[in-house]
């Protein structure tokens, strides 16, 4: 009898200086690494080499079509592979480094692998802060990194859920604590003078309005993709999301939302409460750590209170229906 093969165990450092030296090794050398951003962990690699880009997709079991960001220091690495538009530069000098990605056109001289694009024209570009910020920095070059779980599934935005979901594919994960924002980056795309927000996130859309001077206009539910965070189906725990409940019924886990409760929720298998002052900030940073946790509480369906819209309400709402959205096999 053939031994069985022996399974990849991640090793979890603690952000500082040996981490920032093991993961600059390893990221030229063609691996992936988990890294802590502002918004939730991201799974790393060079964005210029094919090989490493093929690893995040094989450890997350992603679909290629699905395109990722190029994550970078600031304009000047970006303008190496992209062009800015004057409205772009405006959006990149208000809000780098931090939670927006802006979709932008590729240079003819562009390095970056087509893996990353999923083919198409352009390519979303953010700038992180913090650690991640430093890792590109002595990397010298783009990090493609999505989000750091199996895709489709729930946002990591602590390095042990990171470990829980890839722990068996990857081989390192830098700790930087939980994340600050909690909700991945909104992302927006200039078109002359019209701003698209595709995926709603860290930056709620009214201070991109602020900057722009006019109303985003959102993405039509069809859409083509053209940024990562665009699939139907996406954020998904294995429960079943029931959005905008009125009351809980038997059997279900309730997500809540603000002071008071909805019908029901002393019969709730597992309660959760996003933010009991209803502040926005609060309930995106611990939305994927609740959802995860009720879902690994077994229950069948997730009953989520209602949330308002505004502000950072639009993404948590954006993540909440597509985690809700009927799933394709997987």
């Amino acid at each position: 009898m053939e031994p069985m093969p022996k399974q990849r165990v991640c090793r979890i450092l603690n952000a500082g200086d040996d981490a920032l030296r093991e993961a600059c090794t390893a990221l030229l050398a063609g691996e992936v690494v988990a890294i802590p951003t502002e918004t939730v962990y991201g799974l790393a690699a060079d964005a210029t080499n094919g090989q490493a880009v093929a690893r995040i997709f094989e450890s997350k079991q992603r679909p290629s079509f699905n395109p990722l960001i190029c994550h970078v220091t600031g304009v000047a690495m970006a303008e190496r592979f992209a062009s800015f538009d004057p409205l772009s530069r405006k959006l990149a000098d208000a809000f780098w480094p931090g939670a927006l990605t802006l979709v932008l056109p590729l240079r003819d001289d562009h390095a970056i692998h087509p893996l990353v694009t999923a083919g198409v024209d352009t390519v979303a570009v953010r700038a992180p802060q913090g650690f991640g910020a430093e890792l590109i920095a002595a990397v010298g070059r783009p990090l493609a990194a999505p989000s750091a779980n199996r895709s489709g599934r729930i946002s990591p935005t602590t390095a042990q859920a990171v470990a829980d979901s890839l722990g068996d594919a990857i081989p390192l994960v830098i700790d930087g604590g939980p994340t600050a924002v909690g909700v991945e980056s909104t992302i927006v795309k200039v078109d002359g003078e019209t701003v698209r927000l595709l995926r709603p996130g860290g930056v709620a859309a009214e201070k991109i309005e602020a900057v722009v001077g006019h109303t985003l206009v959102r993405a039509e539910a069809n859409a083509a993709i053209q940024a990562p965070g665009m699939l139907a189906s996406h954020y998904a725990p294995r429960a079943q999301m029931r959005l905008n409940a009125d009351h809980v019924a038997p059997g279900e886990a309730l997500l809540g939302f603000g002071p008071v409760r909805i019908a029901g929720a002393d019969a709730a298998t597992e309660v959760l409460v996003l933010s009991e002052a209803a502040d926005m900030k609060e309930a995106a940073a611990n939305l994927f750590e609740f959802m995860s946790r009720l879902d690994a509480a077994g229950a069948a369906t997730i009953a989520v209170e209602p949330i308002p819209s505004n502000g950072l309400g639009e993404a948590i709402n954006d993540r909440l229906a597509r985690a809700a959205a009927p799933r394709g096999e997987e």
